[in-house]
C-alpha cells in the first residue's frame, strides 16, 4: 500500500508529496492494544481524590449512649456506627489511584497503530509549517478553512509554538498537542488529524 499523501501550506495549496514510513503509518490496527491504551489514559486521568469518613473519624460518639444491659435496647457502643443516624460510613471509598503502567513496547506499538489507522481512514492533512505572527483566533480559523477541516481536529506540532497553541484555544473543536506529548487516546479521539512536517520528522525518528 502506497503512503504517499499530499503536503499542503497554510493557505490550502498543494506543495509537494510526502512519502510516510510504512512501518508507522502502514500497520493494519489492532482494536485490542489500541483499546487498552484508551483505558490506561482514561484511568491515569481519574483523580481518586473521593473521601468518606468511618466511624473513628466522625465527631463525637465517645460516650456509650445507654448502659449494656437492662434497657431492652440492643447494645451500643457509640452513636456514630455506621447503623446510627450521622454515623461513620462503613466500607466507603477513600483516596486511591486508578493510574496503572503500561510496558513500553505496548505504548510504542499503540501509537504506531493510531497514527496508522488515521492513515488508512484518510484522516491526516499534512501541513509543510504550521505558524501564527500574533494571537488571533480568526486567522487560525481561516487556516482551517483553507484546508478543508471543519470536524473535530488534533493540531500536532513540533515545538512549542505559543502563537498557534493561543490561537486555536478558543476553537471548539480544535486541539493542539506536541509531538513529546502526543498520546493514542488524543490521536483517536478526533476526526482528523493535522500534522506538520517537522513533526512528522520528529515521529518517524522516534517511532521508525
Amino acid at each position: 500500500m502506497s503512503t504517499e499523501i499530499l503536503v499542503l501550506n497554510m493557505k490550502g495549496q498543494e506543495v509537494s508529496k510526502r512519502k510516510l514510513s510504512e512501518k508507522v503509518f502502514s500497520l493494519t490496527p489492532r482494536k485490542d492494544i489500541l483499546h487498552f491504551l484508551v483505558v490506561n489514559h482514561l484511568a491515569n486521568c481519574r483523580q481518586g481524590t473521593q473521601s468518606t469518613l468511618t466511624r473513628s473519624e466522625v465527631r463525637g460518639g465517645g460516650r456509650k449512649p445507654w448502659r449494656q444491659k437492662g434497657t431492652g435496647r440492643a447494645r451500643q457502643g457509640s452513636t456514630r456506627s455506621p447503623q446510627w443516624v450521622h454515623g461513620g460510613v462503613a466500607l466507603g471509598p477513600k483516596p486511591r489511584k486508578y493510574g496503572f503502567s503500561v510496558n513500553k513496547k505496548v505504548r510504542k506499538l499503540a501509537m504506531k497503530h493510531a497514527l496508522s489507522s488515521k492513515f488508512l481512514d484518510s484522516k491526516i492533512v499534512l501541513v509543510d509549517e504550521i505558524l501564527m505572527k500574533e494571537y488571533k483566533t480568526k486567522d487560525f480559523a481561516s487556516f482551517l478553512k483553507a484546508i478543508k477541516v471543519d470536524e473535530k481536529a488534533l493540531v500536532v506540532l513540533s515545538s512549542v509554538k505559543k502563537e498557534v497553541v493561543k490561537s486555536a484555544a478558543n476553537l471548539e473543536k480544535v486541539k493542539t498537542s506536541f509531538v513529546g506529548e502526543l498520546n493514542v487516546y488524543d490521536i483517536l479521539n478526533c476526526e482528523k488529524l493535522i500534522l506538520e512536517v517537522p513533526a512528522v520528522d520528529k515521529i518517524e525518528e522516534v517511532y521508525a
